[in-house]
């Protein structure tokens, strides 16, 4: 059987992790073995970080839209109440680009769902 040398393989592989670690700080970076771990713990955070993003922005949105509810006169939960009531089908995320981008337009889904 002939003899397998595996150098170029494991060095392919070597400089794979350590060009996504580049940036990584220490030894994190430059060392095998910390980087392997330092990867493996970077895509677990990033994982997690895409769960944590839709939480944060849901919260945005809520946030923007009782601002511009409070400015009206009425309360978040009473507004989302009423526009559930008259079955006016707009998510969070469309509500909130309205209301900072288009006042007009909101002000008008307020007084539709109001009256």
């Amino acid at each position: 059987m002939a003899r397998v040398k595996r150098g170029v393989t494991s060095h392919r592989r070597h400089k794979k992790i350590l060009s996504l670690t580049k940036g990584h700080r220490d030894g994190r970076s430059k060392k095998i073995r910390e980087a392997k771990s330092s990867l493996l713990h970077a895509g677990q955070y990033a994982f997690a970080g895409r769960k944590l993003r839709k939480r944060d922005m849901r919260r945005l949105w809520i946030l923007q839209l009782g601002n511009a509810i409070r400015a009206e006169g009425l309360s978040y939960s009473k507004f989302m109440a009423s526009l559930k009531a008259k079955n006016i089908n707009l998510d969070r995320k469309i509500l909130a680009d309205l209301a900072v981008n288009h006042p007009e337009d909101f002000k008008k889904i307020v007084a539709e769902s109001t009256s």
